[in-house]
C-alpha cells in the first residue's frame, strides 16, 4: 500500500510547501484544539472538492482538515473507541500503535504491535487495520505477524500479548492481512495483500500466489470471499450489513468491489461498484474506508478521501495534499478522522 501510493505522493511534492516538517512540532506530537487563529490556520491543511450539492449536508464544504498529529513514518488503520473517548491508529514500520485524546493528544499505546519476534526482518512490521470487536477487545491485522490477532489485555491497559485468530488458508500461511470488519454474526473480514512482505509479491516467504479476501468465521473456519483481487485492501459493511465493500489498490484495476452479504455472513455476486479512473485522471487507488449510519461511504483514493452514496455517486474529495492511507467515523458520527501518510487528521461531520 505505502509503496503503490508512492508515486502519488511524490507527484505532489512540489505542490506542498505548506506541509513541510519544517518548524513544525516535534515527531508524533498533538496539535491542541483549542488554539489561537493564526495556530488554527497553520495547522489546516489540503481543501474540499465538492462535486454534487448533497455533500454540503455532510459536512462544511469550506472547512479543511485539522492537523492533530504527525511525524510518523507511515499512519494508518484508525478507530475510534466511543467507550473511552479516544482514537487508535498504526503507524506501522515503526510497529507501534498510538493513542489520541482531546485535551491529551498523542502518546504510545501498544508496542510492538504487529511483529513480535526476535529476529531482525525487512519489510512492514507493525499492525495495519485496527477494529474494536464486538466483545469489546482490540482485534488488529498484523502485518509483521501475518495473522488476524486480539490483544489478550483490557484496552485501558494494552500489552502485547496476543490470541491468534487466523493465520493460514487451505494450510498454507496467509500473506500479510491488510484491513479488516466485524459482521454482527461475529464473522471477520479481512484483506490480504502482500504489502508487509520485503520483496512485495515477489517474496519467497509468500506461501500463497493470490491475494485473497476472506471471511473468518465466528467457529475460527476461513472461508475464501475472492482470489480476483490483485491489491485487496480496505473493507467496511454498509449499515444493514447487506453489503461488503473492498477496495482493490493495485496499479492493475484500481476499483471499489461490492458483494452480497447473506444473513450468515456468507458473500457472493461481486461486481465493480466504482472505477475512480472514471471520475479524475489521478495516481492512486481505493484504501481504508468507514460507512456513516446512512450508508455514505468515506473512502481514501486518488487525491484523499472519497465521499461516496450507496448509488456509487460521487459527492466530493477531501483533498489532503498528502498520500491518503484511512479514515474512521467517531464522536458518535460527529468526526472524520483521516490518516495521511505522517499525518494524523480530522475533519467534522454534520
Amino acid at each position: 500500500m505505502r509503496l503503490l501510493l508512492t508515486l502519488f505522493f511524490l507527484s505532489l511534492l512540489a505542490g506542498c510547501g505548506n506541509t513541510s516538517k519544517q518548524n513544525q512540532p516535534a515527531k508524533g506530537q498533538d496539535q491542541p484544539a483549542e488554539q489561537s487563529a493564526a495556530d488554527s490556520t497553520r495547522n489546516m491543511i489540503g481543501h474540499i472538492e465538492q462535486m454534487e450539492p448533497e455533500l454540503s449536508r455532510l459536512l462544511d464544504v469550506e472547512a479543511r482538515p485539522e492537523v492533530i498529529g504527525e511525524g510518523y513514518a507511515w499512519s494508518e488503520g484508525p478507530v475510534w473507541v466511543e467507550e473511552h473517548q479516544f482514537l487508535l491508529f498504526s503507524d506501522i514500520p515503526n510497529n507501534i500503535i498510538h493513542k489520541w485524546k482531546q485535551g491529551e493528544g498523542v502518546s504510545d499505546y501498544l508496542k510492538p504491535a504487529g511483529y513480535t519476534g526476535q529476529e531482525e526482518r525487512g519489510g512492514e512490521l507493525g499492525s495495519n487495520g485496527l477494529i474494536i470487536g464486538r466483545d469489546g477487545s482490540l482485534i488488529l491485522a498484523q502485518h509483521g505477524d501475518r495473522r488476524i490477532a486480539r490483544m489478550d489485555a483490557p484496552l485501558t491497559n494494552p500489552e502485547p500479548r496476543f490470541v491468534t485468530l487466523a493465520d493460514s488458508f487451505n494450510n498454507k500461511k496467509i500473506n500479510t492481512p491488510n484491513d479488516l470488519v466485524q459482521h454482527s454474526n461475529g464473522s471477520i473480514y479481512f484483506t490480504d495483500p502482500p504489502y508487509g512482505f520485503e520483496q512485495r509479491g515477489d517474496d519467497p516467504a509468500q506461501e500463497l500466489d493470490f491475494q485473497g479476501v476472506y471471511r473468518l468465521t465466528p467457529s475460527g473456519e476461513v472461508i475464501l470471499v475472492t482470489d480476483e483481487l490483485h491489491r485487496p485492501n480496505g473493507v467496511a459493511l454498509s449499515p444493514d450489513e447487506q453489503t461488503l465493500y473492498v477496495g482493490n489498490s493495485g496499479a492493475e484495476a484500481p476499483i471499489w468491489m461490492t458483494f452480497d452479504v447473506a444473513e450468515d455472513g456468507s458473500t457472493s455476486n461481486g461486481r465493480v461498484f466504482l472505477d475512480p479512473g472514471d471520475v479524475v485522471d489521478e495516481p492512486g487507488g481505493p484504501d481504508g474506508m468507514d460507512v456513516d449510519e446512512n450508508g455514505n461511504i468515506y473512502s481514501t483514493g486518488p487525491g484523499g478521501v472519497w465521499v461516496i452514496t450507496p448509488e456509487a455517486t460521487v459527492l466530493g474529495i477531501i483533498k489532503t495534499g498528502k498520500a491518503t492511507s484511512n479514515c474512521t467515523i467517531g464522536n458518535n458520527g460527529e468526526m472524520l478522522y483521516i490518516t495521511a501518510d505522517d499525518y494524523l487528521l480530522r475533519l467534522p461531520l454534520k
